[in-house]
């Protein structure tokens, strides 16, 4: 039995998220998707705290604060640094892998140029999130 999870995908690419949505709808998940074009957009909606996301999907390429600031943020914040973070990027650039998994990152997926691949690594990504006994913060 998997659980529908409540996510949050930061990611300031119109294309990356269309992607993303289309590949939840083909998949036919019915996970919550709540968008954030950037890493102060989502603190905005993490700082409420009303309903927090099970996970958050995270670019690391982006204005304003970039994915590592954001996720040095979250991990700063006593209640947000247990929210799983996984980061979904182009960048396979070692230097930033390493970084973020010193500050505490979940996972660290890059985005397949095939759409195909794209959509498999999605459907992993959530199969095992949505499996995994996820701490309700």
């Amino acid at each position: 039995m998997s659980n529908l999870l409540k996510v949050l995908l930061i990611e300031d690419d119109a294309i990356e998220v269309m992607k993303l949505s289309r590949a939840i709808s083909s998949l036919e998940l019915k996970h919550q998707i709540v968008e954030a074009n950037n890493g102060e957009d989502a603190l905005d909606i993490l700082q409420k705290k009303e309903v927090l996301p099970d996970i958050i999907l995270l670019d690391l390429n982006m204005p304003k604060i970039n994915g590592i600031e954001f996720l040095s943020i979250l991990k700063n914040d006593n209640t947000l640094k247990y929210i799983p973070t996984i980061i979904l990027t182009t960048s396979n650039n070692q230097k930033d892998l390493l970084e973020c998994y010193k500050i505490g990152v979940a996972g660290y997926i890059l985005k397949p140029l095939k759409y195909e691949d794209y959509v498999r690594k999605i459907d992993s990504l959530f199969a095992y999130w949505s499996i995994n006994e996820l701490i309700k913060v």
